[in-house]
């Protein structure tokens, strides 16, 4: 039940999210699910590994590349997903960033 509450309140922070940003374009609330899906997949596989093989990188800009690898990750599941789109990679770093306030204050409701 744990896992099926934070899925429809990712997913709706994503909704909100797109709807508030000119520059994302999403579908429908079943594509702002599939969306919350491939987003946490993809940060839970491949950011660590990317940051791992950018560490010299990210240490010389103190942490800076971090939000490029973001905003990448960002536009890899624009990409994958149909019915998402992002015009930029300068509207990628501004989702990741609404998205991550969304979460936050609907992860504070939530507890």
């Amino acid at each position: 039940m744990k896992i099926i509450l934070n899925l429809f309140l990712s997913a709706l922070a994503v909704f909100v999210t797109a709807q508030l940003l000119p520059g994302v374009k999403l579908d429908g609330f079943m594509t702002a699910v599939v969306v919350a899906v491939v987003l946490g997949v993809v940060n839970a596989l491949l950011r660590p590994l990317l940051l791992l093989l950018t560490l010299p990188v990210n240490v010389l800009t103190l942490g800076l590349f971090t939000f490029v690898i973001i905003g990448g990750l960002v536009k890899l599941v624009s990409w994958l997903v149909p019915g998402f789109h992002v015009t930029s990679f300068w509207w990628a770093l501004v989702f990741a960033a609404v998205l991550w306030v969304i979460n936050a204050f609907l992860s504070r409701l939530k507890s």
